[in-house]
């Protein structure tokens, strides 16, 4: 095993994580290669002119600095691939010109897919191309739009596999005042199946496909969810966001004429034609609600990024490259660079903890040296590109591992402290890499597009340098005309830094854990720790609970969203292109607040925002691992607004902190070889039926599920079974006892005798002699015999149901009629406040004319309600959904909107609608999954759930279940539909996989 260095602890080293050494692997080390000094050896050959230069690479890679993911990989190999991460290409409107330098649509085509196919990343700005509806002259017909010719390339991007086994990575650009605006605000909402102009029965037949049929279902998602290969945003110019302020109406204009059918349309004196307009707050207002829903569009604030650039004397920004810290013109380009921050804190976690600005300085003027070198040795997918790079040598210098780097000084993220200190670190990189840049141009001349006196110009970036900097530049020039940038770093951080924060990012958790698939199908966890912890960690000994360490350690969910916001535009004053930051906000933060971000950032000054909000559309960023205690300040997302409830609840002032739990069987486990199984046959005048309880050997004999079978059995006495059968999979006998007591208490008026072995006992209705023959079994099994601690009943924040007493309480309640059985009742659900400020649902009620059998239902999903994880009841829930009963399907309306739908039984629209309102309070998504992960119980996207549970439902071709989201883009690793942005870079849900950055 090789031994990593730890520069920061002198006499102490720590040995390589797992993942480290397997991401190394797999996506950096060629040929025999197999450690970090064996790839940092071959890139700095492969770039060095000399052995001299080779030698001083070397040392500036080992002493804290690491090349861009394209750099890395193929750095120093015979690979055919470009060493740069990010491009921009031009698109004009006309099908096709001569003029390379001045391509058409599908000339443009043809030289993004050239340069995806060589590893790179394309932004485009798709403002040029004429409206839909526009005249097209020279064929007599009118135009498609550029939302057209962006499918055209997203198809071209999913079937070009860049370099190295990486996907293309576009970003897609539209001006504000674009006459397509509003269509591509909303062009990747995706399309549901819900939501198909079928009928009822064509939807179910397709909702059935998809669950059995894993190809289809791939197909059917592909077909609906558009644009997967963009991501995109919207040039908000200055003008408009004053205009946004002022209420006032917004012009969507373009030079091309429209057709007859925009009667509103005419030309203005400039000569551009005015198709129609709209007041600018409605249409910031359907960007902001796009982007709440699906964290798109990104939005750009280009004035600001055209007035700071140092060469906007020479050229226009009107895109970025797919991530958004590289603002480019037509052919841009950047190669990338990070400084791995956490190398340079001395005496972690102590009170003589410092930062060692000598060897930063040294280690940005080494990189600063190797990213010029990039410039002139790599492979340019375009002539034009190379060109352009010549012409203005941009480089793009950032830094990995800032939120860490705090957390080892000892500052918190979001603090003014670490505010401070973060842009002491940025201002500090940004002269020391100005320098080095100068240093450059005094050997090799400056960039040929230097002007001195229009490059030092104010509003430009170069002007706040300071007087010293800019009096070096006007003498000797400077070799690069942009110098940093701080880019995702996901994959190179974890591979090169022992999973160091990613960027300028806070951590994202302690801990989590990483699904990889082996080549025999198989998938091995692997636990992922991050570095700050691995520190600490090797100075005081293993931490048990993450929430006694010090207040210093907070991760990304643990921060407001203003201090997200904050954090960047601390930093911005010193970065001359632009940052890659992701503000994660919690579910329920307030639209309004939400709005308020947006306008917060481009007062700031920043060049653009990107935000991410768990929701059903999205999922959520899952996989922590920690101890309870951290989970449920995982879920106590700070919000920046503090709101009262006005309505009366009851308000539970502590609940117990339960221990870690997870389900031993989420699904029903294959069993090749069949299991034992014990029946009793039930003779009652509502209809007899048979109780099977199923049983596994693991040591002893384990009950893991119960049937009601018979077709005349009573109804929803098999939905009982069902979630007792999940139950049984807990491995919990205490908490199996503890539901089944309280159903054999129920009372009835429909009972019966039961012949159990040697005694004949009564059951006063059918729940209680369900639980009653349950009880039998698990006696005659030994189940209560085993002494364990009850994971679930300490997983309880009420053990028995809150009383409100005389003064009442607030509940939410739905009517329910279903005509086939003839259920007409009221569905009453009592919440109550937990000291975390959640409202949680606890009980849930029947009243009115239904099966009395429903009650002992109910009151099993009231216990489970009160388990502190909703993980639980919403898989208890989601469970009921496809409960069916013979004619008991009914027309119902869907909640929260007037369409009406199928719903096989009275219990699946019960278990619907609780979904509902658990989705109402922000607790769980729609599709039942929670919105914020607390680990308490392992969760069917997450990596925690070692068993795999299986819903929602997709089977791949071998039948196993894969859990998906709807709108999400597939993992090439695990094929599960669970991939969404996290820290700028793909990242998958459901195994932990981190994909491109573009």
């Amino acid at each position: 095993m090789t031994i990593i260095k730890n520069d920061i602890i002198p006499g102490k080293e720590l040995a390589p994580q797992e993942i480290t050494t397997l991401i190394l692997q797999e996506k950096y080390c060629k040929g025999n290669e197999t450690s970090q000094l064996d790839v940092l050896q071959r890139v700095a050959k492969g770039l060095a002119k000399d052995k001299q230069q080779q030698a001083e690479f070397l040392a500036t890679f080992q002493a804290g600095f690491i090349g861009g993911g394209r750099i890395m990989s193929a750095g120093g190999t015979d690979i055919g691939a470009t060493l740069i991460n990010c491009f921009v290409q031009e698109v004009n409107d006309c099908i096709s010109n001569p003029d390379p330098g001045s391509p058409g649509i599908y000339d443009a085509l043809k030289q993004a897919a050239e340069t995806m196919r060589r590893g790179g990343g394309v932004g485009y700005d798709f403002s040029r191309i004429r409206p839909k509806g526009a005249l097209v002259k020279g064929t007599q017909s009118v135009a498609s739009g550029p939302l057209s010719y962006m499918y055209v390339f997203d198809q071209s991007c999913s079937t070009v596999e860049s370099a190295g086994a990486r996907r293309g990575a576009q970003m897609g650009v539209l001006r504000i005042d674009h006459p397509d605006i509003e269509a591509f605000i909303h062009a990747k909402d995706g399309l549901l199946v819900n939501e198909l102009p079928v009928d009822e029965a064509t939807k179910k037949l397709l909702q059935d496909l998809m669950a059995t049929n894993y190809d289809f279902a791939d197909k059917m998602r592909m077909g609906f969810t558009k644009l997967r290969n963009f991501n995109i945003s919207v040039a908000v110019t200055d003008t408009f966001m004053l205009a946004v302020e002022a209420d006032s109406d917004w012009e969507l204009i373009h030079q091309a004429q429209p057709d007859s059918s925009f009667s509103t349309a005419y030309q203005r004196a400039d000569g551009l034609w005015v198709y129609h307009k709209i007041k600018a707050r409605k249409l910031w207002e359907q960007i902001m609600a796009s982007t709440y829903d699906h964290a798109e569009p990104g939005v750009l604030f280009i004035d600001t990024i055209n007035n700071d650039n140092n060469l906007s004397y020479c050229e226009k920004i009107e895109s970025t490259n797919p991530c958004g810290e590289q603002p480019l013109p037509a052919y841009g380009c950047c190669d990338l660079g990070s400084t791995i921050l956490t190398r340079f804190v001395l005496d972690p976690f102590t009170d003589q903890a410092s930062f060692d600005w000598k060897k930063f300085a040294k280690v940005v003027r080494g990189a600063v040296h190797i990213l010029d070198r990039v410039l002139d040795v790599t492979l340019w997918p375009l002539p034009e590109q190379q060109h352009e790079a010549q012409q203005k040598r941009r480089i793009g210098l950032g830094y990995t591992g800032l939120g860490d780097a705090l957390i080892m000084l000892g500052l918190r993220y979001d603090s003014a402290a670490g505010r401070a200190m973060a842009a002491k670190i940025s201002e500090a990189m940004c002269h020391a890499a100005y320098r080095a840049s100068i240093e450059l141009a005094q050997k090799f001349g400056p960039f040929p597009m230097f002007d001195a006196d229009q490059y030092l110009a104010s509003p430009r970036f170069a002007s706040r340098l300071p007087d010293d900097i800019k009096s070096d530049i006007r003498q000797y020039g400077i070799r690069n005309s942009h110098l940093l940038s701080i880019a995702p770093t996901g994959t190179i951080s974890m591979a090169f830094a022992d999973n160091a924060s990613n960027g300028i990012e806070p951590p994202f958790s302690w801990t989590y854990q990483r699904k990889k698939r082996e080549k025999d199908g198989s998938e091995k966890t692997i636990r992922v720790v991050d570095h700050a912890l691995r520190v600490y960690e090797s100075m005081h000994g293993q931490v048990d609970d993450y929430a006694q360490l010090p207040p210093y350690f907070v991760c990304a969910l643990d921060i407001a969203a203003q201090d997200h916001m904050q954090m960047c535009a601390a930093v911005a004053p010193f970065i001359d292109t632009a940052i890659s930051k992701t503000v994660n906000v919690p579910a329920d933060y307030p639209f309004e607040e939400f709005q308020h971000l947006y306008s917060s950032a481009w007062k700031a000054g920043l060049k653009g925002i990107a935000t991410f909000r768990p929701n059903s559309v999205l999922g959520s960023v899952l996989s922590l691992e920690s101890t309870v205690e951290s989970q449920v300040q995982v879920n106590i997302t700070p919000n920046d607004l503090e709101l009262n409830d006005p309505d009366r609840r009851i308000i539970l002032k502590e609940v117990p902190q339960p221990a870690l739990a997870s389900l031993r069987w989420p699904g029903r486990p294959k069993i090749p070889q069949g299991n034992p199984s014990w029946t009793y046959l039930v003779e009652h005048h509502k209809g007899d039926f048979s109780v099977v309880i199923g049983q596994v050997e693991t040591g002893n004999m384990h009950p893991f599920e119960v049937w009601v079978n018979g077709n005349e059995q009573p109804r929803v006495l098999g939905a009982i079974a069902k979630t007792l059968s999940m139950d049984m999979r807990t491995g919990d006998p205490q908490w199996l006892k503890m539901k089944l007591e309280s159903l054999a208490k129920t009372g009835g008026d429909d009972g019966f005798e039961l012949n159990l072995g040697e005694q004949i006992i009564y059951a006063p209705n059918l729940v209680a002699g369900l639980a009653k023959i349950i009880q039998h079994r698990l006696q005659e099994l030994g189940v209560y015999n085993i002494e364990a601690p009850s994971p679930m009943i300490a997983a309880l924040f009420s053990k028995k149901e809150p009383k409100s007493g005389t003064d009442g309480t607030m509940s939410w309640s739905v009517d329910i009629k279903n005509p086939s059985t003839g259920d007409d009742l009221l569905m009453i659900v009592k919440e109550c406040r937990l000291p975390n400020g959640r409202l949680q649902p606890y009980s849930v009620w029947l009243a009115g004319d239904y099966p009395k059998v429903m009650d002992g239902l109910t009151k099993l999903l009231s216990m489970d309600m009160r388990v502190i994880d909703p993980a639980w009841i919403g898989m208890k829930l989601r469970k009921l959904l496809s409960f069916s009963e013979h004619r008991g399907d009914f027309l119902a309306k869907v909640p929260g909107s007037e369409k009406q739908q199928s719903y096989p039984s009275t219990v699946a629209y019960i278990a619907t609608l609780l979904l509902h309102r658990f989705a109402l309070l922000g607790i769980l998504n729609k599709d039942g999954i929670p919105v914020e992960q607390m680990g308490v119980l392992a969760h069917p996207h997450s990596a925690q759930n070692r068993m795999g549970e299986t819903t929602p439902n997709v089977a791949d071709k071998e039948g196993r279940q894969r859990p998906y989201v709807k709108t999400n883009k597939k993992c090439l690793e695990c094929h599960v539909y669970a991939v969404i942005k996290r820290d700028g870079c793909d990242f998958c849900t459901y195994c932990s996989a981190i994909g491109s950055c573009g």
